[in-house]
């Protein structure tokens, strides 16, 4: 009987390490682990995270929530919302006839400017609308929000049907960290977590920003903040210098 008994727990400890074991017992598998990453330096990982292994934002834990999770068709979920802190841009010394606090967006040069005074202002380089969707005009700030929600337009969810009514705010959500919206417009000022899309004329009318910048904007602007949008803004004269005030 002793016999057997060894015999029988031999033959449950090898099924049990086979390959087929994940199949045969599935509720044991919790799927992929963290320490499975190459981040973490081990030969054979089970799977790789592609592109999120250079993302400074990236949650593994986030990344497998999500994975697992089953998608509304409806609403999708934006992923993590980690903490950010604000980062001001360069100074520049621009001679401008412009109220204090005014924010002026030159499409030409794909910046946006925030008015310190009559020979200052932040300048923080931006995307903007590309051929097709970009605008001038004078709005008012009428609201930030931190992490919004997303609503793609009905026509772009025709052109791209596999996008959802809503996605809630967080990194994979394209408003970012907090977006700025002008006026009863559908165009807003807001961040983005992809580098590459700053500087080029990228969007349908709206102003990306690093989720970084657009974090120390919010903290500059209020509701009523005038926002002027030209093609090209022509003060003065522009002298760039460094954050602290002092030439560069």
């Amino acid at each position: 009987m002793q016999y057997r008994l060894l015999a029988f727990a031999a033959v449950a400890g090898m099924v049990w390490a086979s390959p087929a074991s994940a199949q045969m017992f599935p509720f044991f598998d919790d799927g992929p682990s963290y320490y499975d990453s190459p981040r973490r330096g081990y030969s054979q990982p089970r799977y790789r995270y592609r592109d999120y292994d250079d993302d400074p934002y990236f949650d593994p834990y986030e990344y497998e929530y999500e994975r697992r999770r089953p998608q509304s068709p409806e609403v999708r979920s934006g992923g993590a919302r980690p903490h950010i802190a604000p980062q001001a841009p360069q100074t520049v010394q621009v001679e401008n006839n412009e109220a204090p606090g005014t924010v002026i967006i030159d499409t030409k040069a794909r910046r946006l400017y925030y008015v310190i005074s009559s020979n200052a202002a932040y300048s923080y380089p931006i995307s903007v609308g590309r051929e097709g969707f970009s605008w001038t005009g004078t709005e008012q700030v009428s609201r930030v929000a931190a992490w919004p929600d997303w609503y793609p337009p009905e026509e772009m969810r025709q052109r791209e049907p596999h996008l959802p009514k809503r996605m809630t705010g967080g990194l994979k959500n394209p408003l970012g960290a907090k977006a700025i919206y002008l006026g009863n417009t559908l165009y807003r000022i807001h961040g983005t977590n992809d580098a590459k899309s700053i500087g080029r004329a990228a969007s349908s009318g709206c102003f990306r920003m690093m989720n970084e910048h657009v974090l120390h904007l919010a903290t500059l602007v209020n509701v009523g903040t005038t926002v002027k949008v030209v093609k090209q803004w022509k003060p003065q004269g522009v002298v760039t210098v460094g954050q602290s005030g002092s030439p560069s």
